[in-house]
């Protein structure tokens, strides 16, 4: 027996709770455990210290007791009884070997679930347009899933046959075994071999699903998708995937959704931007133009003097909102075209206009092309 302060090998103070105990030991048993450390011959020892720690303060009954009369309270030569029966099983570690290894042995070994399993999620992609996406719209889908068998309606047995229970298990769908180590017993419960977990035998199986008791169905399915979606957006079905063993639920369908990109606009959140251009007149003494919008084309007053790269709001004229009421904006950016080729009545015009505002137009070469075109004029 350690002679060390079992609150001190476990790092907790006296009036630490169960709950602090048991966290410690855990991650002190990972930290020395012989089969993690096979090369560290000291860890061995440390480990047992750790699990003889944890049996007695994890024991009311007996934490009372060590807190009373320290390590005499487990010297069978005071006479207060002994410690655990002998000191070696190794019980406490026992009782939560599956929780703690379930990370290094794949996955809660000891404590293995067994019986009905729950369906399979599956998953597609559907593909809508920008405006399906904005507004909200139905769609029907055709999927592919396992269903319970329609013959023998899940059971797998051929219909006017029944099972009978697994020989191996006895029923319970696992099989439970004891192995004999240094550091005490450990018991491993795994899933029967024999039923897979079922508990049941099948003697005649029915021969549509050649007993698994699912078979593979097409079905149409119609998905309300709610106005405000954006790219990437991931519909839940619950209950929609395929089925599960039976007594077990289904699984779930996920529908991700693939949102075309629009010819004019885009989105920014619920917000979307439109590029839009405007003349050189309309730019410098203001004009009313055409708006499109996702309502169709609205009326909008440029102002007198807007310089190119100018933004506008309309407001509630983007995307229909998610979770809540109202819609996002639209945002208009203006850009002035400015016009490439002109007439000699054009040019005059404009050398006419930057005359009166001071600015003087150098005469610009020709190019080659242009010398052509002034040819055949």
């Amino acid at each position: 027996m350690s002679k060390r302060d079992y609150y001190e090998i476990l790092g907790v103070s006296k009036d630490a709770d169960q709950q602090e105990i048991k966290k410690a030991f855990r991650k002190l048993a990972k930290k020395y455990h012989p089969d993690l450390n096979p090369d560290d011959k000291g860890s061995e020892v440390k480990f047992k210290e750790v699990n003889e720690a944890y049996e007695v303060l994890s024991d009311e009954e007996k934490r009372k007791k060590y807190d009373q009369f320290g390590h005499a309270a487990f010297d069978q030569n005071q006479g207060f009884g002994g410690f655990g029966g002998g000191g070696g099983s190794y019980q406490g570690f026992n009782d939560i070997f599956g929780d703690i290894f379930g990370d290094f042995f794949g996955g809660g070994a000891g404590r293995r679930r067994t019986g009905p399993k729950k369906g399979q999620d599956l998953k597609i992609r559907l593909n809508i347009t920008f405006e399906e996406a904005a507004f909200g719209t139905k769609k029907e889908i055709k999927i592919n899933r396992m269903e319970s068998c329609s013959k023998c309606g899940g059971s797998g047995a051929e219909p006017g046959t029944s099972k009978k229970t697994c020989g191996t298990c006895h029923g319970s769908g696992s099989v439970r075994t004891v192995q004999n180590t240094p550091f005490g017993k450990f018991q491993n419960v795994t899933t029967c071999p024999e039923c897979h977990g079922t508990g049941e035998i099948i003697e005649e199986p029915c021969t549509q699903c050649g007993g698994s008791g699912k078979e593979k169905k097409s079905r149409k399915i119609t998905i309300n998708i709610p106005a405000g979606v954006d790219n990437g957006s991931i519909i839940p079905l619950r209950g929609e995937g395929n089925h599960g063993d039976k007594g077990a639920p289904s699984g779930d369908l996920y529908v991700y959704l693939s949102v075309k990109a629009h010819k004019i606009f885009e989105r920014d959140g619920y917000d979307i931007w439109l590029e839009k251009k405007i003349s050189y007149p309309t730019a410098t003494l203001g004009n009313n133009i055409k708006v499109e919008t996702l309502d169709g084309s609205v009326k909008y007053k440029i102002p007198a003097g807007t310089q190119t790269g100018t933004v506008f709001r309309l407001k509630n004229k983007g995307v229909q909102k998610l979770r809540g009421s109202g819609r996002g904006d639209q945002y208009v950016k203006v850009v002035v075209d400015i016009p490439k080729d002109l007439t000699k009545k054009q040019e005059e015009a404009i050398k006419k206009l930057a005359d009166e505002l001071g600015e003087k137009i150098e005469p610009q070469k020709k190019r080659i092309i242009d010398k052509v075109k002034d040819a055949f004029n």
